[in-house]
């Protein structure tokens, strides 16, 4: 399912127009990635858990010349669903 799908399925389930369906899944993006960039959590309960992970520094190698090379620790995105998700998956 892609974004314009997921549009389509908010506006009939929730009786809204495709528009303010748009708007409302821009939003929740939009909320999700501000408390992210703060190093914040969202949690929507039977759904599951949005976090910031920290990768660490590491050494890496080029696959064409085998050289080693460094990468940068980074902050990556996290979920871990919730037992409500797992469910309907299972």
């Amino acid at each position: 399912m892609n974004k314009s799908e997921l549009v389509d399925f908010i506006a009939a389930e929730a009786e809204i127009s495709k528009a303010a369906a748009g708007r409302a899944l821009d939003a929740v993006t939009t909320a999700v990635k501000k408390t992210l960039k703060k190093g914040g959590t969202v949690t929507l309960v039977g759904f599951g858990t949005f976090s910031v992970g920290k990768r660490a520094a590491r050494v890496g190698r080029n696959p064409q010349t085998g050289a080693e090379i460094k990468i940068k620790a980074a902050k990556v995105p996290k979920f871990k669903p919730g037992k409500g998700l797992k469910d309907a998956v299972n």
